[in-house]
């Protein structure tokens, strides 16, 4: 039913080298297919691209939650020939012309999902240069097969440079006020030991006394991996090629072709939009907590003020909360609150996998085993930092017409746990793990028939959030905080008074929050948008930080070596996706509010947004779902910024 998860790196490597030559072969066959249809010639190609994804990704993951110089070895020599098989596919004029006679011939008698297949896959073929001659078809695979080097290359220094610095603590003066379960982690021969592992770092940076100590953890976190400058150089110089290449003025333009945003216009204004209405209370904000602290604030001073001035204010003590939200009550209570709004049950599942903290799920809904989900949750060395989904197989029907279920990933970062110490996670982890399953269902509900838009498949980068930033506004809501938030000790229910200060709490500085995405987004939508190379990189995150700060990081701040979303990720020139799902999410999570959680509109949610992964554009889902345009104004409601 589920493809078994291996862990034997160099079997998966041969099986991958496998697939890709017999896929070959198998396309050559293809092609003489006398009259080539979407069953016999598209549904072909899609479970040869299925066999090879599903292989593939078993690599890139245990890279991601289990690196070792061997696994990055084998993962650095197999993505050239990964991305020299998709540049060859994506370039093959003989399959383009197929795709296209079958969408002439067939359009009128295939479904909207298998329309949506062969449309998007034009699409893609075009945005990989089908119609180029050789020459520039040739300079694009270089591009490409360069590129995703350098991607490789910026993650695998940013996670090295994360993990070779340490802050070693002796004085007990200097860990003062610090949460003990962060204490019992830090704890080592001479004293206590801080990483930039994000649950360490932001532990000092929140609670840690000395001013200098933060300094220079700060410092060291934003230097880390000055070598990516130059990575990033080359990466900005092939990606404004590669558009140029395809007839784009710029990889922004190029990017926007697949997504929901008609313009860079659009998106510039959009962005602006949201800086105007927010700056004002985000100057209040910062004045505020200047005012509190009585001293000027530095970068590495913000958090430690911002967590006394929170707890003052909402009394607000995160070492109180943290007993209330133990790992695994979390989990159970997120699983009983979908099975409560969604109808899906959570049964677990004993297999072995590559991590004895990892654990997988099956999914059922009405007794049927629909999907299977892995967790991994816990931070550790060999793991990189964040928190992400990752989709596996994809719900669909193969060429037989059997049903194939869906399955993925999902990876945190949260307090480790020991023999002594369950995990104990800050309400921001819970709200984390909410996002991150919001892009699960989103994959694992999906009712699909075709591969190809199956889940998070074929949905438009700027609406891939919308799920994912409406769930995690759940984890805030007193009926779902009820049913797992109990003492790991004593059993006792989080009081109504605990949950009111983290709703009060919850739009603490929302304002200077927004403008710091505001600034990514930005930095990296302008970065895009012309050739910026060398000193001019920062030069323009410079300038927009002129626009979005209320406080000027110091001049050492390299924010850009470690801005791995658009450099390892897939969201250059797309972070401001994180905001325009947002207003998606937002304006359907309040229209839930005001009709006071009508199942009808669950219903609706899961029936038109859920089950439809990416099979139409999700501006046609949202209508769907909720008869309307999305409202932007509902983004800054509730996030609790006054106009």
């Amino acid at each position: 039913m589920f493809k078994e998860f291996q862990t034997d790196i160099t079997t998966i490597d041969q099986n991958v080298r496998d697939i890709i030559q017999k896929n070959y072969k198998n396309i050559e066959e293809l092609l003489t297919t006398p009259n080539p249809t979407y069953q016999n010639f598209v549904k072909e190609i899609e479970e040869m691209e299925d066999r090879l994804e599903l292989e593939f990704t078993q690599i890139s993951h245990l890279n991601s939650v289990n690196n070792s110089e061997e696994t990055q070895k084998i993962y650095a020599d197999l993505l050239p020939v990964i991305t020299e098989y998709s540049t060859k596919m994506s370039q093959d004029k003989r399959l383009f012309d197929v795709y296209r006679q079958i969408k002439d011939q067939e359009s009128a008698n295939l479904d909207l999902e298998q329309n949506k297949v062969l449309d998007d896959a034009l699409l893609s073929f075009r945005l990989s240069g089908i119609d180029l001659d050789e020459e520039k078809k040739s300079r694009l695979a270089e591009i490409n097969l360069r590129l995703s080097d350098l991607s490789n290359q910026f993650s695998q220094n940013l996670l090295n440079a994360t993990n070779a610095f340490e802050l070693i603590v002796t004085d007990e003066a200097d860990v003062q006020g610090i949460p003990e379960s962060d204490l019992v982690s830090a704890k080592c021969e001479k004293g206590w030991r801080f990483t930039l592992q994000m649950p360490s770092y932001i532990a000092y940076m929140t609670y840690g006394p000395n001013r200098e100590l933060r300094e220079k953890l700060y410092k060291a976190y934003v230097t880390r991996a000055p070598q990516n400058s130059e990575i990033i150089d080359e990466i900005l110089r092939l990606k404004n090629e590669k558009a140029k290449i395809l007839g784009f003025e710029s990889y922004a333009d190029l990017s926007l072709a697949t997504k929901m945003a008609q313009s860079k216009e659009q998106v510039i204004e959009f962005l602006q939009e949201l800086l105007r209405k927010s700056k004002p209370q985000a100057k209040r904000e910062f004045a505020d907590l200047e005012a509190f602290a009585k001293t000027k604030i530095a970068s590495w001073d913000q958090a430690y003020y911002a967590q006394k001035l929170r707890k003052e204010r909402f009394d607000l003590n995160e070492e109180v909360y943290r007993p209330y939200f133990e790992k695994s009550s979390v989990v159970k209570g997120l699983f009983a609150f979908l099975n409560d709004t969604f109808g899906i049950r959570f049964e677990p599942v004993k297999i072995s996998l590559w991590y004895p903290t990892a654990t997988a799920y099956d999914l059922y809904e009405n007794d049927e085993v629909i999907a299977r989900i892995y967790l991994d949750l816990e931070a550790r060395e060999s793991k990189r930092g964040g928190a992400w989904m990752h989709n596996w197989q994809s719900h669909h029907k193969d060429k037989e017409n059997k049903t194939i279920l869906a399955s993925a990933f999902v990876v945190c970062n949260f307090p480790p746990s020991s023999e002594n110490n369950p995990s104990l996670l800050r309400h921001d982890d819970v709200v984390t793990l909410f996002h991150e399953m919001g892009h699960a269902i989103h994959h694992l509900l999906s009712k699909t028939h075709e591969s190809f838009v199956s889940g998070v498949n074929g949905v438009e980068w700027d609406a891939v959030e919308f799920p994912s930033q409406f769930l995690e506004e759940f984890a805030y809501e007193h009926s779902v905080l009820k049913t797992f938030a109990k003492h790991y000790q004593t059993g006792e229910v989080i009081s109504d008074i605990m949950i009111q200060r983290l709703k009060d709490a919850k739009n603490f500085q929302s304002a200077m929050a927004m403008l710091r995405q505001l600034e990514f987004a930005l930095f990296d939508f302008k970065l895009h948008s012309h050739l910026y190379q060398g000193d001019e990189v920062q030069s323009l995150l410079d300038q927009i930080r002129e626009e979005t700060s209320v406080r000027k990081p110091p001049t050492y701040n390299k924010f850009q070596n470690g801005f791995a979303h658009i450099f390892a990720g897939g969201y250059a020139a797309g972070y401001y996706s994180y905001k325009w799902a947002e207003v998606l999410s937002s304006d359907a999570f309040i229209e839930l509010i005001e009709n006071n959680f009508d199942p009808k509109l669950t219903k609706a949610y899961k029936e038109q947004i859920l089950y439809k992964g990416g099979s139409q554009s999700m501006s046609e889902l949202f209508m769907a779902f909720l008869g309307r345009e999305p409202k932007v104004d509902n983004l800054l409601k509730i996030s609790g910024i006054m106009q």
